[in-house]
């Protein structure tokens, strides 16, 4: 078996509101390896959206680590934690985060361009992946004049589009009505493994959970591999 590409640690995460101490992640313990997709569930407040944002380096743990495509990330700066989000991080969020001002190409072309991406190689890259979700006729559309279920395909490609190692998704069809969800969730399923990624997927949808290779539950900040149905 390979490596994995995401490990936790022992990783903690604790707020404080007042005297009162919220363990909302104790001593997590998680190995995720490529072409292997994950899911994450538990009741809302359980912690889902601050175990993924703690393992993306968008917020710092209490104790562990986070080991990242083989470097431990707990002690890095700002800078170098930044250039790992860029280079070997993928996030999709429940809303898509488009920018409004940008058609849906621009959108998937602009975080290549500031990853050093040239102008031409970054618009084929764009233009490859809203051909492989279905929307390269939509590429002059700004996000205002696409459904739902569109602004999130490319949301979701757009977090693909500097070929990271690693989606952390929270709740990528939260946002969306039964049957488009299991379309976008389609999508985002070809497109992970097409890529080889290693991703972690929360979700209140169990018949979504059930189509992913492992299922973890987050519950009072312990961390439990469940059998699948």
């Amino acid at each position: 078996m390979s490596n994995p590409v995401l490990s936790l640690k022992a990783l903690k995460r604790t707020f404080h509101q007042g005297p009162e101490a919220l363990h909302i992640l104790r001593s997590i313990n998680l190995d995720l390896y490529p072409g292997e997709i994950v899911a994450l569930i538990g009741p809302s407040g359980s912690g889902k959206s601050t175990l993924l944002q703690t393992a993306g380096l968008l917020e710092k743990g209490d104790g562990g680590d986070i080991i990242i495509d083989g470097k431990a990330c707990v002690h890095l700066n700002d800078g170098e934690r930044t250039q790992i989000r860029r280079d070997v991080l993928g996030f999709v969020y429940q809303f898509h985060h488009l920018l409004p001002e940008f058609d849906a190409e621009e959108n998937i072309l602009l975080p290549q361009m500031i990853a050093g991406k040239s102008y031409n190689s970054a618009k084929i890259r764009a233009q490859d992946l809203l051909k492989e979700v279905g929307l390269l006729e939509r590429a002059s559309h700004r996000p205002a004049r696409l459904s739902g279920g569109e602004q999130q395909r490319v949301a979701i490609v757009r977090a693909l589009a500097n070929q990271p190692k690693i989606l952390l998704a929270d709740e990528p069809t939260g946002n969306l009505d039964e049957h488009t969800a299991a379309s976008v969730f389609d999508k985002l399923i070809q497109l992970v493994r097409k890529e080889n990624l290693a991703a972690l997927i929360a979700t209140h949808n169990q018949e979504l959970a059930q189509r992913m290779d492992r299922i973890l539950t987050l519950h009072e900040g312990h961390l439990t591999e469940i059998k699948k149905k």
